[in-house]
């Protein structure tokens, strides 16, 4: 099957429109105590904003914010997470005027006040478990994910999976979010799918695989693929690697998404996902060598 070229897709996040050679890189930015990944290194202010800063040097097109960790845990109040996320947002508005950012949200509140000082992507990681979200990204034309959490409420422990046709499921509730997300008024151009790889969000590592194997049903669908990989515990288990040595296996599986069409890849490590966006980008045509070769006479 030939690749599909990502840059063919037109993106739009709150009227600016994106160009690009190759897949969009979405930095994490966690305002948590408790990230699987960093474990809080980021929760203070300060971290929070150096952390941005390193990402946007390292070749971030978008950050991702987000105020609560994904897995059960302690409660974290909607005051509270504007409290960790807003300021960070506000912050990154004004210093980086021309960076997209995305917060990490499924409650409206959130997505209201973070959407008032500048916010130009909602990521809504629990598959509108608050549905008014969308009206959120509608009112303020914000980009908006469309993720699948296997119907689970946001944060609770996970129930093991049972899909007749993991694939099919998949794509036909994450496109039902984005038609929905469309017919509420959000830009058509700014709605993304998110298989949402992960056991916390109803998937065991076949399933994993499986829906990685086939991304491209869901860049068939003609709706922008965004792909969450970066370290999550299938690739741990496929590896028998603890969380410090999975960065290789999310390349690879970047690398594959990539050259089935994902137009962006939500990573930890900016630099290195970059860097497999370009390749694949210039393997495939869309994207010319930074440095071409200089022959002499």
């Amino acid at each position: 099957m030939p690749p599909v070229d990502p840059t063919e897709v037109d993106l739009v996040f709150r009227g600016r429109k994106v160009v690009r050679d190759r897949a969009l890189i979405m930095a994490i930015i966690n305002r948590t105590t408790d990230s699987f990944f960093d474990q809080g290194a980021t929760f203070g202010e300060e971290e929070a904003q150096n952390a941005i800063s390193r990402a946007v040097a390292a070749g971030a097109d978008v950050i991702d914010i987000g105020g609560v960790r994904a897995e059960a845990g302690p409660e974290v109040s909607t005051g509270e997470e504007i409290d960790r996320v807003a300021p960070v947002v506000q912050w990154a508005r004004e210093t980086y005027p021309d960076l997209f950012i995305s917060v990490d949200t499924w409650r409206r509140e959130v997505g209201e006040e973070v959407c008032r000082v500048g916010a130009d992507i909602i990521n809504d990681s629990w598959a509108a478990a608050e549905p008014e979200l969308m009206d959120v990204a509608a009112k303020y034309g914000t980009g908006y994910i469309c993720t699948h959490t296997g119907g689970q409420a946001p944060r609770t422990v996970p129930v093991r999976p049972r899909y007749e046709d993991v694939v099919a499921t998949v794509v036909e509730e994450t496109v039902r979010l984005a038609e929905l997300a469309a017919a509420k008024g959000v830009p058509r151009g700014g709605i993304l799918i998110d298989p949402t790889l992960g056991i916390l969000y109803g998937k065991d590592t076949d399933y994993n695989v499986t829906l990685l194997r086939h991304v491209r049903a869901f860049v068939d669908t003609g709706w922008p693929v965004l792909m969450a990989i970066s370290n999550k515990d299938f690739i741990g288990e496929i590896l028998d690697a603890d969380l410090e040595d999975r960065m290789v296996g999310t390349l690879a599986a970047t690398a594959y998404a990539a050259n089935a069409g994902a137009v962006m890849f939500r990573a930890h490590h900016v630099r290195e996902t970059r860097q497999v966006a370009e390749m694949i980008a210039t393997i495939n045509g869309s994207r010319p060598p930074s440095r071409p070769y200089q022959w002499t006479a």
